[in-house]
């Protein structure tokens, strides 16, 4: 991407084009911000209701008019993230006056199919709408705090409750009652487009495990990035960040598939009752890529990257980052608590190991193993898990990448199964053993070889893990 690309920012619903005011502040020059109103909010709340096409229809007319002459992406905060899945759609079948669109960036949206949320606090948000002021302005109130994972500044709370009441309530049901319900999921496809996509942790019904399962897997090129501790009103909530995060995107777009997917049953399960909070709390935060700090250099970490597909390998498009996991982690200086002694300590040994895996590859190929075909990669592991790599002065000696292999097996296989992806690619379903009410939800009745509960077969349906093609097996 060129350099000041123009940013078109849709908002939530009952939000307004002020919403975006911080964000913008926080991204300075690096992108112009263009807030629109959607029909029924905001300054046009004197339209009506429209649907996700309609919607579009007013957006790409504002795009239009606006002529940005360089590339241009389009931000939605949930109801306004599915109207810009649309747009990026009809951008990539060549509709005229959109071409230029460079990225999505997508917070806490709303899927391309319909919404996760329960029909009785649908209804409820109906009815409240339309009520007398004084249960308006109450609900309202409520409504703001219950999308927020923390309080707002009260200038932000005050204005967003404001915004609420000022909302068409014939456009406030017309969402609830089709904008949200509409599938998208057939006409949006798979989409060639790079996204950011954040989720709030402590976001109900459009939080992580509902980003990786219903919208990431129609983007090719996405990255998905949890944020600690915030709800559903990121751009409020979060503006230094997402700015960061912004500019990072505009820099630096994703490649393919970066981060995993969820199969929608999985996330079904892991946002259900059978899944106690403290649990669901653990895993959404799992899915939250670390952000430092690191402590290989970034050569080591291509290195490692490189091992770890072959020890376990991932299939699909999106793939848990081992490696930026596993770095983090000997940053942190946490670990199982025991290590061999002969090995020096883990952030030592796993630099000196990956040196001694570049040396015997450059040896033998000429090359780096990371450039290395998959069947010399295996080679060379192999003879490593042998004791017979060529000994390297600031690698580690070759009896002691034995051991250094064997932790490497253990540590791959351990931080894969403590993602959510991980564990829905084997189909386990041992986190929906119990709510937060036990003794209500009891784990599993049914104990007979290849008995199945009913809340539980959609989940086993899922593919198992690949293993190793050198060796037929998790190495």
């Amino acid at each position: 991407m060129t350099d000041d690309p123009v940013l078109f920012c849709l908002h939530f619903l009952g939000g307004s084009a002020r919403e975006w005011r911080p964000l913008a502040a926080h991204l300075g020059p690096a992108a112009r911000c263009v807030a629109i109103d959607l029909p029924g909010f905001g300054d046009a709340a004197d339209q009506p209701g429209a649907d996700v096409g309609a919607m579009a229809d007013h957006v790409a007319a504002r795009i239009r008019a606006e002529r940005p002459g360089g590339p241009w992406l389009v931000a939605g905060n949930s109801m306004g993230a599915k109207v810009a899945l649309a747009l990026a759609r009809r951008h990539e079948d060549g509709e005229e006056g959109l071409s230029g669109l460079a990225g999505l960036v997508l917070l806490a949206g709303s899927p391309p199919a319909p919404e996760p949320m329960a029909e009785e606090r649908r209804q409820a948000m109906i009815a409240w709408i339309d009520a007398d002021p004084e249960t308006r302005r109450r609900e309202a109130e409520a409504f703001v705090a219950a999308n927020v994972g923390a309080p707002l500044d009260p200038e932000d709370h005050a204005r967003t409750v404001e915004d609420v009441l000022r909302a068409n309530p014939e456009a406030w049901k017309a969402w609830l009652t089709g904008g949200a319900n509409e599938d998208w999921r057939a006409r949006i496809g798979t989409l060639a487009t790079p996204a950011l996509v954040v989720s709030g942790a402590e976001d109900g019904d459009l939080g992580p495990e509902a980003q990786a399962a219903l919208t990431l897997p129609h983007l090719a090129r996405h990255r998905h990035v949890v944020a600690r501790g915030a709800g559903h009103l990121l751009p409020l909530e979060r503006p230094g960040a997402l700015a960061a995060l912004i500019r990072d995107f505009i820099a630096a777009p994703p490649g393919t598939g970066e981060t995993p997917t969820l199969p929608p049953a999985f996330a079904a399960l892991m946002g259900s009752e059978r899944v106690n909070t403290r649990l669901r709390t653990a895993l959404r935060e799992r899915m939250r890529e670390p952000d430092g700090p690191f402590c290989l250099a970034p050569e080591e970490r291509a290195t490692l990257a490189a091992c770890l597909d072959r020890v376990l390998p991932q299939p699909g498009p999106g793939k848990i980052d081992l490696a930026r996991r596993i770095d983090a982690r000997l940053a942190s200086g946490t670990g199982d608590g025991w290590r061999y002694a002969a090995l020096p300590p883990d952030p030592q040994a796993y630099a000196r190991a990956l040196r001694s895996l570049d040396a015997a590859a450059a040896e033998t190929h000429g090359r780096l193993f990371r450039d290395l075909a998959g069947h010399d990669q295996d080679a060379l592991l192999d003879r490593a898990a042998a004791g017979r790599l060529p000994a390297t002065p600031d690698g580690l000696a070759p009896e002691l990448m034995t051991c250094w292999l064997e932790e490497l097996r253990g540590e791959a296989v351990r931080t894969y199964l403590a993602h959510p992806a991980g564990l829905a690619a084997i189909g386990f379903t041992g986190i929906g053993a119990g709510g937060d009410d036990a003794e209500a939800l009891p784990g599993y009745r049914l104990t007979g070889l290849d008995a199945r509960e009913a809340w539980e077969t959609p989940i086993l349906e899922t593919p198992i893990l690949e293993t190793s093609a050198s060796t037929g097996d998790v190495r």
